[in-house]
């Protein structure tokens, strides 16, 4: 038969922290869990409005007060408090009398509860004496382990086998007789009690990683902040020194610059807010569910209730633990979209004109007067526009409504130039067939890239991808494409082109999410990956040329010309060429050479 400490075992224990119920609370499905045991599981759940019952899963709807208000289970409340106070034992197992007093003690080396008389008995037996005797009031608090139960159909055999279908421990012989008749799996109780301990130390193990990923990306993300506040700090800095200057005529110009800083930055560490919170909720998740795991779960074996219980929080766990680790990027992208921000001072006379924040170019209607045929056009530092022409010896840069800010003269007719990200330039020159390098002040760096001769024809054949690296195309080999540091010398990386393609390259456009390509020769328009292989294309027609740029989003944008008759249309691709929209249909070309392509951004 069963003692009545089982009795207790089986009743008066909370189902996930397996210690007697501390307040307990009654779920619509009559189960009943630790008010603090709940509170922890509404921690690791996304539903406010209901919690789930970790035993059998039903949901129960919270009260507007939370788990604090539901429904006290009384009298298994006033029943636990009852055996606290009055300290109710098992009985003792040694003695033979029918009314058999109660336990005071329990020997862990013979499997006994002995009253006084029998404790005094076993201790005065020469062959007992080196056993482990502790006070029921160590079994009953949980100190000490739990001792498997009688079988109540086989009252002499402990229930020291587990069967995997029912979720419970039986006896060797219902094991045998009854279990594996319905063709039910069984094992030995110990090693299922070992698998659990197993596997609740590797959660805890990768609980401990997975902590360490989500806290490295909140770190991350505080060095992006702060990344962020210096940076307009800096700007108010500049803001207010110019401000000083001309303060009379110009109070309410810098009222609205810093207004407009001021959203920028919100909103840039808005989004930088809204990564770090949810990286904080999953820690949180983490830490709870870590909680219930571990609070005094290492004792077994685990009963039937205890068992789904055990099974619920270790499912959860490992939706939580499968989920993909944070995506340094995003936050990247923030800190990259707000530091291309930037302040630029100019007063004219008469005119209430502070400065203007700059940041992405908008989309506006500008032209530029030139007196010869455009070689290339790019980005440039501080939201210009880059722009050289035929045979001009040196890079003019201009303003997004088409104003002429700065000329640059150089000794050699510019072929192609692009910028590195701390504004220094890439340049090709007719003269030098070589690829150069200049700091922000225009000196020529010692620096030099052995990529042989550049290749003429290749106008279109140089780009800098947002880690810096330079890619080449052309040189020597018109089918491959070198890859080069800023520090110059071999390239890093090459990527080769089969000898039967019939690819020669011209432009190179650089995917930022991917790192894939957008490659454009006589007859294609070809997206391929890091290695060279092909992924996507669209066939150029007969008398039609193809200038394709990758935007910001990572969508292609795609200049064609009719080449006969000068008509230029621009329509809009997914990175996988899937048409998406027209911007430009049938724009009449005063005289047509090459059509370069770029996308400006505007600063949010």
């Amino acid at each position: 038969m069963a003692t009545f400490h089982d009795v207790i075992s089986q009743n008066l224990e909370c189902p996930v922290c397996l210690m007697h119920f501390n307040e307990p609370k009654l779920l619509v499905c009559s189960h009943t869990i630790c008010k603090d045991c709940l509170e922890r599981i509404f921690q690791t759940q996304s539903d406010q409005q209901t919690i789930t019952c970790p035993v059998c899963r039903k949901k129960t709807r919270l009260p507007s007060g939370g788990v604090g208000k539901l429904q006290t289970n009384i009298p298994l409340s006033s029943l636990v408090e009852e055996v606290k106070t009055k300290n109710i034992c098992s009985t003792c197992t040694v003695c033979d009398t029918e009314e058999k007093p109660p336990a005071e003690s329990y020997c862990l080396d013979c499997g006994k509860y002995m009253c006084i008389s029998c404790e005094k008995n076993h201790s005065t037996w020469k062959a007992l004496s080196n056993h482990e005797v502790v006070p029921m009031s160590e079994v009953l608090s949980g100190k000490v382990p739990k001792v498997r139960r009688k079988c109540k159909k086989h009252p002499t055999d402990d229930e020291d086998c587990f069967c995997i279908g029912c979720r419970e421990y039986v006896c060797c012989k219902c094991g045998v007789l009854e279990h594996l008749e319905d063709g039910h799996q069984l094992e030995g109780a110990a090693i299922h009690e070992e698998k659990i301990l197993k596997n609740i130390k590797e959660l805890r193990e990768r609980i401990k990683s997975k902590k360490a990923t989500v806290e490295n990306y909140t770190e991350f993300i505080a060095t992006q902040h702060n990344k962020i506040t210096k940076m307009f700090r800096r700007l108010n800095d500049d803001i207010d020194k110019t401000y000083e200057e001309c303060i009379q005529l110009l109070s309410d110009r810098r009222d609205a610059l810093k207004c407009k800083l001021k959203g920028w930055s919100e909103k840039f560490n808005k989004e930088l807010y809204h990564m770090n919170k949810g990286s904080r909720q999953t820690i949180g998740h983490m830490n709870a569910m870590e909680e219930l795991l571990v609070t005094d779960s290492m004792k077994v074996p685990i009963e039937k209730d205890a068992l789904f219980a055990h099974d619920t929080l270790c499912e959860n766990l490992e939706t939580i633990l499968g989920r993909d680790d944070p995506d340094y990027q995003l936050p990247r992208d923030v800190t990259d979209r707000a530091q291309k921000i930037s302040f630029r001072k100019h007063v004219k006379v008469n005119e209430l004109c502070l400065g203007a924040l700059e940041g992405y170019i908008e989309l506006i209607n500008a032209q530029v007067q030139l007196t010869k045929i455009v070689r290339f056009i790019t980005r440039a530092p501080h939201c210009r526009i880059a722009l050289v022409e035929r045979d001009k010896k040196g890079i003019d840069f201009y303003s997004p409504n088409g104003e002429l800010l700065q000329t640059v003269r150089m000794n050699y007719s510019v072929w192609l130039a692009r910028f590195l990200s701390d504004g220094r330039c890439v340049a090709c020159h007719s003269g030098s067939n070589a690829i150069l390098l200049y700091n922000t002040q225009w000196e020529m760096l010692d620096v030099t890239f052995g990529t042989g001769n550049f290749d003429e024809t290749q106008l279109g054949g140089l780009r800098v991808d947002r880690d810096d690296n330079i890619y080449v195309i052309g040189c020597k080999y018109p089918k491959r494409i070198q890859v080069f540091t800023p520090r110059g010398g071999k390239a890093v990386r090459e990527i080769m082109f089969d000898d039967s393609s019939t690819y020669r390259l011209w432009i190179i456009c650089y995917f930022k999410t991917t790192g894939d390509l957008v490659l454009k020769d006589e007859t294609h328009v070809v997206c391929v990956d890091g290695n060279g292989k092909e992924k996507n294309e669209l066939k150029v027609e007969k008398d039609m040329s193809a200038y394709p740029a990758v935007c910001r989003d990572d969508s292609v944008i795609i200049a064609w010309v009719k080449d006969k008759e000068c008509l230029l249309s621009i329509n809009r691709y997914t990175a996988d060429f899937v048409y998406v929209s027209n911007v430009i249909t049938d724009f009449k070309l005063h005289k047509f050479y090459n059509c370069w392509l770029e996308e400006f951004e505007s600063a949010l």
